[in-house]
């Protein structure tokens, strides 16, 4: 039988770097959130309005939120990635 041997993980070098943008895509989509629920607090039938394709402002909104949440993710992937392969080559010249 095989045996499986765990990956050996360095320090994170971009970790700084990944913390700062995840808590910027946190502060904006918890901002476009408090929206949602201040509407539905204080003006609940803002939300029976009819918006595109007979979808009132509920079902909008509420579809908007987690498809922002499906982007918001592919772009920390994307930026973070991109920060760490940088940091990876240049550590990498510099052993060379």
């Amino acid at each position: 039988m095989q045996q499986h041997e765990a990956v050996e993980l360095g320090e994170d070098k971009a970790a700084k770097f990944k913390s700062k943008v995840g808590l910027i895509l946190f502060g904006v989509y918890s901002f476009i959130y408090a929206g949602f629920v201040f509407v539905n607090t204080w003006s609940p039938k803002i939300m029976e309005t009819k918006i595109i394709l007979g979808l009132n402002l509920a079902v909008f909104y509420g579809f908007f939120l987690i498809i922002l949440a499906i982007v918001m993710g592919i772009v920390y992937n994307h930026y973070c990635t991109k920060m760490e392969n940088k940091l990876n080559v240049d550590e990498e010249e510099n052993k060379e």
